[in-house]
């Protein structure tokens, strides 16, 4: 007999959805290294993602003599971030005449199979792009290059109104130099704030390699064991990254710079159904979360290099 449809949700749960989760956030450098550490969070839900954020020094502080009287003012030195829910999702489907070609339990389960992984690299795709998204597709992530401008509305704060809410932007240097990317890094650091990961495209990172000499081509060991090519630059990783637009080199703290998912809706498979007019068997996975910035003062951006 062959298997119902219960029997082939079961088995795409257990067997082939574990593996599914890792595959998608390692397939980009951005989304493996938010997998690590605290860099993708869950929660249970709330009509938007609130990333609380501290904008100023609290004015009732400071050195002190005897008696002398301490300031009871309550300056306002905390705000919040709210950003709104955004949701992908990823078909798989199997029509009838796929399981008439791959007819057996086994040729069907294969079938299943391939499916699966095809939904997975939709996925991986599709929360690759949104990393880096303009802001043209509002059902997508709020990415880098909402966040990288000096006029942006991102998490519901204004970057024209509130200057500390803006990030390092050079948009005139069209030449990469060890002096432009110095400038960058410095203006990204405070104290013990510094950038902990470089991203920019294929052609940016052979320009870096190029400017290097020989001796100084030093490589992180994580990220290369991890599968991505990288070189570094003041300690930090820098890694060329398929999603990254043309002519972009983003600066990125990965403590200020996060993913936070539904913890219901964190890859969820929804079994499969046939509907009722159609000859297909339609199973979907879903995700639904935010891309989160909690300092864009330490966020810096190239928008215009060119080689």
């Amino acid at each position: 007999m062959a298997l119902t449809y219960n029997q082939i949700s079961a088995i795409t749960e257990k067997k082939f959805l574990p593996k599914l989760y890792d595959n998608i956030f390692d397939s980009n450098v951005l989304l493996s290294e938010m997998k690590k550490g605290n860099g993708y969070r869950k929660i249970n839900g709330g009509e938007r993602i609130m990333v609380p954020l501290e904008y100023a020094q609290d004015a009732a502080s400071g050195a002190y003599s005897g008696a002398e009287l301490l300031s009871t003012t309550d300056a306002e030195s905390f705000t919040a971030a709210e950003f709104v829910w955004k949701q992908h999702y990823a078909n798989i489907s199997i029509q009838g005449i796929d399981k008439l070609k791959n007819s057996g339990d086994s040729a069907v389960i294969d079938l299943v199979k391939s499916k699966v992984k095809n939904a997975e690299r939709s996925l991986a795709q599709n929360l690759g792009d949104g990393l880096y998204s303009s802001g043209t597709d509002t059902d997508q992530l709020v990415g880098l290059r909402v966040a990288a401008s000096a006029s942006n509305t991102v998490g519901g704060i204004s970057q024209t109104d509130f200057s500390w809410w803006r990030p390092q932007l050079d948009t005139s240097s069209t030449t990469l130099s060890l002096a432009v990317l110095k400038t960058q890094f410095e203006a990204a650091s405070v104290d013990q704030e510094k950038p902990n990961l470089i991203t920019t495209t294929r052609a940016l990172h052979n320009a870096y390699w190029n400017l290097l000499q020989p001796q100084q081509r030093f490589q992180d060991s994580k990220k290369a064991s991890a599968g991505f090519e990288n070189l570094l630059f003041m300690g930090v990783p820098m890694v060329a990254d398929s999603k990254c637009p043309a002519s972009h080199l983003f600066m990125l703290n990965m403590e200020h710079f996060f993913l936070v998912a539904h913890s219901n809706v964190d890859m969820k498979f929804v079994p499969f159904v046939r509907p009722i007019n159609q000859d297909v068997e339609v199973a979907k996975i879903l995700w639904a979360g935010a891309l989160c910035y909690s300092n864009l003062r330490l966020l810096s951006a190239n928008t215009a290099l060119t080689s």
